[in-house]
Parts: C-alpha cells; sequence; structure tokens
C-alpha cells in the first residue's frame, strides 16, 4: 500500500498537489457530488471544517461522477457549486474515479485499508440505492462491498496518515460517532 501523502493529486483549480501539505493534521475524505439526494451533507461537512479546523482537522473533498452521473460538471462549475451553494472552504481537489477500473490511487489504498464502513443501515442504503438504479438505469446496481457504495462515503485518517475509520454515505458527517472519532484522533 502506498502512503497516502505521497499519492499525487490536483487541487480543484488544476494546480498539482498531493495530501502531504496536510502531513501531521487528522483528516476527513469524502467522495462528493453536487446533484446527489446526499449533496445538503456540504452543509455538515463545512460546520465541521469549521468546528474543528483549528485543532487540527482538514475535510478533503473529491467530485466523483461514478454514480448516477450526479457530478457531470467541470472542476470550475463545481468549485463554483459548493461555493455558491455551501460556503465550501475546506481543501477540495479535482474530480476522480472512487470505483470500477479508473479508480484514483487515493481510493484505491483508501478501501484497502478499511475494506468495510460503519453504517448499521449500508444494506438498507444499498437496496434503496439499487431499486433507485434499476429503475433510471437499466438494471444496474451498486458496487458490492468493499467497493465505495455511493456519494458521500467518508474516511478519516490519523496524523500519521493511517486510515482509521470509515463512514457510509448515509451517516451525515454531524453525526454522535463521526464526530466521537475526530474528537478522539485530533485528542490524540
Amino acid at each position: 500500500m502506498t502512503d497516502l501523502y505521497d499519492i499525487p493529486l490536483h487541487q480543484i483549480t488544476g494546480e498539482s498537489s498531493s495530501l502531504a501539505a496536510y502531513r501531521g493534521k487528522v483528516l476527513f475524505l469524502i467522495n462528493v457530488a453536487s446533484q446527489c439526494g446526499l449533496t445538503p451533507q456540504y452543509e455538515a461537512l463545512e460546520e465541521i471544517s469549521t468546528r474543528f479546523k483549528g485543532a487540527g482537522l482538514v475535510v478533503c473533498g473529491f467530485p466523483a461522477n461514478d454514480f448516477g452521473a450526479q457530478e457531470p460538471g467541470s472542476n470550475e462549475e463545481i468549485a463554483s457549486f459548493c461555493r455558491t451553494n455551501y460556503s465550501v472552504d475546506f481543501p477540495m481537489f479535482s474530480k476522480v474515479a472512487v470505483t470500477g477500473p479508473e479508480t484514483h490511487p487515493l481510493y484505491q489504498n483508501l478501501i484497502q485499508a478499511q475494506p468495510k464502513a460503519l453504517g448499521e443501515t449500508r444494506s438498507a442504503f444499498r437496496e434503496r440505492l439499487n431499486g433507485f438504479l434499476r429503475a433510471k438505469h437499466n438494471g444496474a446496481t451498486t458496487n458490492p462491498e468493499p467497493g465505495i457504495l455511493w456519494n458521500f462515503e467518508k474516511f478519516l485518517v490519523d496524523r500519521k496518515g493511517n486510515v482509521v475509520a470509515r463512514f457510509s454515505p448515509e451517516i451525515t458527517p454531524d453525526d454522535p460517532r463521526i464526530v466521537a472519532a475526530i474528537e478522539a484522533e485530533l485528542a490524540r
């Protein structure tokens, strides 16, 4: 498995980047989409970012168009949408693939490090998604475990770059389980 800090990325503005700039911080990484039923989670992500930024948390958004084509815009359109609709101030990166043969190396590593997501309703959520996809996309269904289930799957990374938790899409960023996990990592 590759060190997460060494994986090449691009900021949403196009500049070359990596997570190395955040070494020593607790990272909260989320694959996001602008046209998803879960898109309002941006509001809670910004609140979590604002609340814990001073303690060493960095929320990072990774737009992905892998699920229901719910992130079709360009990086510029995505950045504008996030600023205008949710006042997003946390780092956003260029659109990446989080599933399938083109999965970005960052997500390959995240999934390998934490194959299962916390979410007691994950199977029920998967069934609702499968119903949605079958109706909308001619019988397609979501990926089986351990892949990313849908938009807004969340990974928590400790200050040393270890993936310590993974949360299912339906668990909101301000859920007490996520807040407790963030607080525990920040306290270490």
